[in-house]
């Protein structure tokens, strides 16, 4: 399959089955906002629930939090943001499109849209401004916030001294940021309203090169463990004219999108930068010491941070496979080009369909009973419509991984076909043993 048509059908898939699609589309939409249907919700939830799993569950010492998207205003200036979170930007004389000049290829001086001349460089302050207060007059300018990290820092000594922790100890989240990006685009990658999984680990200074080694691995780790393919993932460390303000480190998880290499994940050794700001703006102390470390301290943070809506733009990417000649004929005449969402089976977000092969009452009757037997444990999806091999193929279209077909021999034999969708095979399993076979499976 050609790369650049990629992106086209797995936009239309998405809008298509109810994964993911333009906001307000009705009203001639929003640039960059995106609302995802009954299917994207489902995808999005799983893979945040795996993410909270593994960094909270899986890992010793991590804690979960979920801070205000609004908070004071003197956050972002002792974070920096308010100084240092813009971007250059160049306008065209004539369209008056703008564009990063970052994103511009070096040496272009006139619009890549319709060739006039551009501007000088300006600077551009990536955050939405909103306003706090019941009167115009009386209100107070306030931020939609560009991270969730600063929520963490500011917390910092409340969920350490709450929760007992000692350091290295993480603090993990997964919530809305905003930023008002001057060239949104390619699809969901990058919008203006979008969720972040960040993570940020404190530890002991001389331990932070360590710390940040673990974290590269361990974060690379749990996109192959969800079905990545290894060689659409790479590293890619920031020279040093790259880094943050704050920045002693920084090295990016990169995917190998149809629009070519780009970020995914970051993984940043902020060092002490974070804490002893707000220390210092907020007149409070954010130092660490206990019965063992008497001398107080600001802990280095290591920050693991990616974006939900970023992660599920891979996981559909990557999972999209079309198959020449059909998976569901057996009619060797037609040939069809049939798509399979190959998602990993902990990420789909139907994990059984349960197919009457007609709508005659005793196998409707029989298929329902089914369908309230696995409810409880799986996300089912019931479907009568259509040809049988049609229902196999909306499955695979939206990643199903099993079929249960009920058909008239379940009346008699008490069994139902089970079809596996990356192997297509299938197999006979007694209805009052589906509740063991798919705990195996999952």
């Amino acid at each position: 399959m050609k790369q650049e048509n990629l992106m086209d059908k797995l936009i239309s898939l998405c809008k298509n089955r109810g994964f993911i699609f333009p906001s307000s589309e009705e009203y001639g939409g929003t640039a960059a906002t995106y609302d995802y249907g009954p299917l994207g919700v489902g995808l999005k939830n799983n893979i945040k629930n795996q993410w909270l799993k593994e960094m909270i569950q899986l890992h010793d010492n991590i804690v979960g939090l979920d801070s205000a998207i609004l908070m004071n205003p003197k956050v972002w200036e002792a974070s920096g943001h308010i100084q240092n979170f813009t971007d250059p930007l160049v306008e065209c004389k004539e369209c008056h499109k703008r564009f990063r000049q970052d994103e511009l290829k070096k040496g272009i001086e006139r619009c890549p849209e319709c060739g006039g001349e551009l501007t000088q460089p300006r600077q551009f302050n990536l955050m939405f401004k909103t306003r706090l207060g019941s009167t115009e007059e009386t209100g107070r300018d306030l931020y939609l916030r560009p991270e969730t990290a600063q929520g963490i820092y500011v917390d910092f000594k409340r969920v350490q001294q709450s929760m007992r922790l000692k350091i290295p100890f993480g603090v993990a989240q997964v919530g809305k940021a905003f930023r008002n990006e001057i060239s949104p685009g390619d699809f969901t990658y990058r919008t203006v309203e979008f969720e972040q999984m960040e993570m940020q680990w404190f530890c002991f200074p001389k331990e932070a090169d360590d710390w940040f080694e673990y974290w590269k691995k361990e974060r690379l780790k749990w996109y192959l463990n969800l079905g990545v393919k290894k060689n659409n993932l790479r590293f890619r460390e920031h020279g040093k004219d790259e880094l943050a303000h704050y920045a002693k480190k920084a090295v990016d998880i990169e995917y190998k999108f149809p629009f070519g290499w780009k970020e995914i994940e970051g993984i940043h050794n902020r060092g002490d930068w974070d804490l002893s700001r707000h220390s210092k703006f907020s007149g409070k102390d954010f130092k660490y010491s206990d019965d063992k470390y008497k001398e107080p301290f600001f802990p280095y943070v290591i920050e693991t941070s990616g974006g939900v809506d970023r992660a599920t733009l891979v996981f559909l990417t990557d999972a999209y496979e079309e198959v020449s000649g059909g998976r569901t004929t057996t009619t060797k005449s037609i040939k069809e080009t049939e798509t399979v969402l190959k998602l990993n089976h902990k990420l789909c977000p139907i994990k059984i369909a349960v197919l009457p092969l007609s709508k005659k009452t005793s196998l409707q009757s029989l298929a329902h009973a089914i369908e309230k037997k696995l409810k409880p444990n799986y996300m089912l999806q019931y479907d009568e419509t259509g040809s049988i091999g049609k229902r196999y193929r909306r499955q695979d279209e939206i990643g199903t991984p099993y079929c249960v077909t009920v058909d008239f021999k379940s009346l008699e034999d008490k069994k139902v076909t089970v079809r596996d969708r990356d192997t297509m095979k299938q197999e006979r399993v007694e209805i009052d043993g589906l509740e063991n076979y798919f705990s195996k499976k999952y």
